[in-house]
């Protein structure tokens, strides 16, 4: 598996939170896109994000906050939509692993990324920012029922010396 670092801009985007179990259905995501279709933020032109708030080794699942994004055009206009939040994602140099399999196996993407990869790596992770799971396509079309995510971990250099 090649990880490459890249450095994404800060970007910001409209989200529903939902709070419970990861493995749980994700209603949230099926409010968002609906909201986001009727606005005409929809791929290629913007991206759906998933943002894991918590780690499910350290807070109970059903304490569990995930946001589903979609990113946003320069300018759309916010007043407009007092039924969403907005937020902006910090900007920086993130690990990308790029995923391809059921969406039940994504923890072990992470589990590789910090397990593994950043440990053997020049890179730290940067806990100040979130992961982001950049969902590519809906399993639900996969002839095979699998996810297609960019998975960017945010990293810093290791400091040395």
């Amino acid at each position: 598996m090649e990880i490459i670092v890249k450095n994404l801009p800060e970007t910001e985007v409209a989200h529903i939170r939902r709070t419970g179990s990861y493995f749980e259905p994700q209603d949230h995501w099926g409010r968002l896109i609906s909201w986001a279709s009727n606005n005409n933020l929809i791929p290629p032109q913007q991206s759906f994000i998933g943002i894991s708030l918590d780690n499910p080794n350290q807070v109970e699942n059903k304490d569990c906050r995930h946001d589903a994004c979609v990113t946003l055009p320069e300018g759309f206009d916010k007043e407009k939509h007092k039924e969403i939040k907005f937020k902006k994602l910090d900007g920086g140099d993130y690990a990308l692993y790029p995923f391809y399999d059921t969406p039940d196996k994504l923890h072990n993407a992470y589990q590789y990324m910090f397990g593994e990869w950043l440990p053997n790596s020049g890179y730290d992770p940067d806990y100040a920012r979130h992961n982001l799971e950049f969902n590519l396509n809906n399993p639900a079309e996969d002839a095979e029922g699998k996810c297609r995510v960019d998975l960017y971990v945010p990293v810093r250099r290791k400091i040395t010396g």
